[in-house]
């Protein structure tokens, strides 16, 4: 099946390395217009570069909402229109401590970005996609957020939050003509991996009976196709990355 998006406008969070690059040069492969969302303006320029067709940066701080709703308005006056939101921003936070040894500090920043930057990015751009009648929003949440991860509490749990907040948005907005799901991949080679202790990948990689890391292309494919037209009977639903782990 080819996919087509025919002149769409979407925004990508997380876009200047990792899952949002690589979700960015999918879609603009696919010909979507595109609006990058970092704080990172180097990697945003980088991303750029790679592309194909056009595109805009946006530095901003996605835990601050009055920059995000401020940075939404800008995308929908440049381009006319927003058709995709795919929420990649996301940390881990500091990994390998026990619940009861993790820092308040460190919860809060780990669930702001993960939860609260997707909570303002959908608030602010449904409103632009139900005048439209159609608009597709992915968040990028873990297999974590389904099973847990022992030693990554602030991470797991922000990304459970943001499948509980899939599944809600999803049915609101189920008879809009927009979309909201969720993607759940397993471990996913990217810098976000890599700065991980090696045992806690392990602790991860031996749960998947792939026995590997999914790539960064394969995450891409998965989520084009999330965020296309064809995926039009699909809301509040999670879908698994997981080389098998995920059986349910």
């Amino acid at each position: 099946m080819k996919i087509e998006f025919k002149g769409q406008v979407g925004i990508i969070t997380g876009a200047a390395s990792g899952l949002g690059r690589a979700i960015a040069l999918n879609l603009s492969d696919k010909g979507v217009k595109l609006a990058l969302f970092d704080r990172d303006t180097i990697g945003l320029q980088k991303t750029r570069d790679l592309l194909k067709g056009e595109s805009e940066i946006y530095v901003l701080d996605i835990t601050n909402e009055a920059e995000v709703a401020e940075s939404i308005q800008k995308v929908n006056d440049h381009f006319g229109r927003i058709d995709i939101l795919v929420n990649c921003a996301g940390i881990v936070g500091k990994t390998n401590i026990l619940s009861h040894e993790v820092e308040a500090d460190n919860m809060q920043l780990v669930m702001n970005v993960n939860l609260m930057g997707s909570f303002y990015t959908s608030k602010h751009v449904l409103p632009k996609m139900l005048k439209n009648n159609y608009g597709r929003v992915l968040h990028i949440a873990s297999i974590s957020g389904k099973e847990g991860n022992a030693g990554m509490l602030a991470y797991s749990t922000s990304k459970a939050a943001v499948i509980g907040m899939t599944k809600v948005q999803g049915k609101e907005y189920a008879e809009t003509g927009v979309t909201i799901n969720a993607l759940a991949p397993a471990v996913i080679r990217t810098a976000m991996v890599e700065s991980l202790p090696d045992e806690q990948v392990k602790y991860m990689t031996d749960k998947i009976p792939m026995k590997r890391c999914g790539t960064l292309e394969e995450a891409a494919s998965v989520a084009a196709f999330i965020v296309s037209p064809e995926a039009s009977f699909s809301t509040a639903f999670t879908f698994d990355l997981s080389g098998g782990r995920a059986t349910y």
